[in-house]
């Protein structure tokens, strides 16, 4: 059985505000060792359950946080910031199952750090769907047969994969008290507690489905101003719905739809005057 885990920051235990998920930031390093042990707690569980490979892809801003060299010797990492799929590099149908660590709510919802992507996105779509991270990412899953098995962060992260992913294992390792302040457990308790969530969500594996993402999906992403809408409108094959900041792009699969949304992130990443 191999097992795929995409490692965000932002749903780490203890992690309360941009101070320790921003490089530049005093506390930054001591949340890369919060967050690389939280990961060798998932990794450890899986290989105890019974998984003989486990991939972890680094998933937060560079995505190069996870410390190598104090990761679990049995797996293996993807590391760095140009990657095709971002979030979901790596992730094939040769994979039994995934997990997203230490996730986060969308964009304008309650939750610790809540943001999709970037904070120029107010919300992205497939079709009418709103998604967030949580919910791009596992269509991309989906469309390879791979289903979402356990999704760790604060109460409202496990409250918007419940919803997406029926029968979907969630693991709450802090509460939500605002948006930039937390009620956690201890890095030691979250690492218990996860390591039992991890189990339970291996056993229980056969009973979660494959979020399948709609054939030719359209993308719309609504950004915070219409600057941002005009950047990501450089790229080519997109419209701008007349009098709204939507930007939308019909796609020929999932695939190409998170490819585009990546461009077009990045494009309007850098809009002035915000």
């Amino acid at each position: 059985m191999k097992l795929y885990l995409s490692v965000d920051m932002e749903g780490i235990t203890g992690l309360p505000d941009y101070t320790f998920v921003s490089a530049s930031m005093h506390n930054y390093e001591r949340a890369r060792k919060i967050m690389t042990d939280e990961t060798n707690y998932v990794v450890d569980a899986a290989f105890q359950s019974g998984c003989a490979e486990v991939l972890v892809n680094d998933s937060h801003m560079k995505m190069n946080n996870i410390l190598i060299d104090q990761l679990h010797p049995e797996a293996e990492l993807i590391t760095g910031g140009i990657k095709t799929y971002s979030m979901v590099h790596g992730l094939d149908d040769s994979f039994s199952g995934a997990m997203f660590i230490g996730y986060h709510t969308r964009a304008g919802m309650p939750g610790v750090m809540s943001h999709s992507m970037i904070h120029m996105v107010r919300n992205f779509y497939i079709n009418d769907t709103q998604l967030g991270e949580i919910g791009m990412n596992a269509m991309v899953a989906g469309y390879h047969g791979v289903p979402v098995l356990l999704v760790s962060g604060d109460d409202e992260t496990a409250k918007e994969a419940e919803e997406l992913i029926p029968n979907i294992t969630t693991a709450v390792v802090k509460e939500a008290v605002s948006r930039s302040a937390t009620k956690s457990l201890t890095p030691k308790k979250a690492g218990e507690l996860l390591q039992g969530k991890v189990k339970q969500a291996i056993e229980n594996r056969h009973q979660v489905k494959p979020l399948l993402p709609p054939d030719n999906p359209v993308l719309k992403i609504e950004f915070v101003n219409y600057g941002a809408a005009e950047l990501a409108h450089m790229m080519p094959g997109t419209e701008i719905i007349p009098g709204t900041t939507i930007v939308t792009y019909q796609a020929k699969d999932i695939l190409e739809a998170y490819r585009a949304l990546l461009v077009m992130i990045e494009l309007a990443y850098y809009t002035q005057y915000a």
